[in-house]
């Protein structure tokens, strides 16, 4: 099946010709891959010398602890990669496992191979591909100043404030469903809807499923 328009608009391909794609892509040592559902893409344990990219299905980027439990800590649809950090580390062995949620179809690219300057295209990956590396870095810090915050409430007023400054406005849509923020904040499901309801009946937001309104200005608690 030819997965050139999901390439193309994939962030990692973005501004790339078509045209320049084939040598581009013979460049990076593509391999296509395909899995079944509930199969193993990559382990933890292992080491990817690769970056992943979806070009179908759902993937899920899954922590598991030493008794085995498994929490889903991602995901990944199709255009989007995986792995790509690990890849660029030579050696450094995967803290996550990655599973098919469904059929699913991914490529792999030699992401450290030195490309030719004078390879079509080969500028715009690099550029797409760093530009994407500074944007999980980023991500990862915004996370990391709202799970420092000491309680549930605090956690999540830090979250919903970030995200309708992000919007520029007081009424926004978040990009997660409950257990997903919950997992997300490293806090309780169920502490965290109390804490939800609580700061409704304060008059402080409301919300419907994904979909928040700031009333007025939170004020962290102990």
């Amino acid at each position: 099946m030819d997965y050139s328009l999901t390439l193309l608009r994939a962030p990692l391909f973005r501004g790339i010709p078509r045209e320049d794609l084939p040598g581009l892509l013979e460049g990076l040592d593509a391999r296509e891959h395909r899995y079944g559902r509930g199969e193993a893409v990559l382990r933890r344990g292992e080491r990817a010398d690769r970056m992943g990219l979806v070009l179908s299905g759902t993937l899920h980027i899954v922590k598991e602890d030493f008794w085995g439990s498994r929490t889903i800590v991602g995901l990944a649809r199709p255009g989007e990669v995986f792995a790509e950090s690990y890849a660029c580390l030579e050696g450094e062995p995967l803290e996550v496992s990655v599973l098919a949620a469904e059929a699913a179809e991914a490529l792999f690219l030699n992401s450290g191979r030195t490309l030719p300057d004078d390879l079509p295209g080969a500028a715009i990956f690099t550029r797409n591909l760093l530009t994407m590396l500074a944007g999980r870095n980023l991500a990862l810090t915004r996370k990391i100043g709202h799970m420092a915050r000491r309680t549930t409430r605090d956690k999540l007023i830090s979250y919903l404030s970030a995200q309708a400054l992000q919007a520029g406005r007081s009424e926004f849509d978040i990009p997660l469903d409950r257990q997903q923020l919950a997992d997300y904040l490293a806090v309780d499901r169920s502490s965290m809807s109390t804490t939800l309801g609580r700061l409704r009946d304060e008059g402080v937001l409301t919300f419907r499923k994904n979909h928040f309104h700031l009333l007025r200005e939170m004020d962290e608690a102990d």
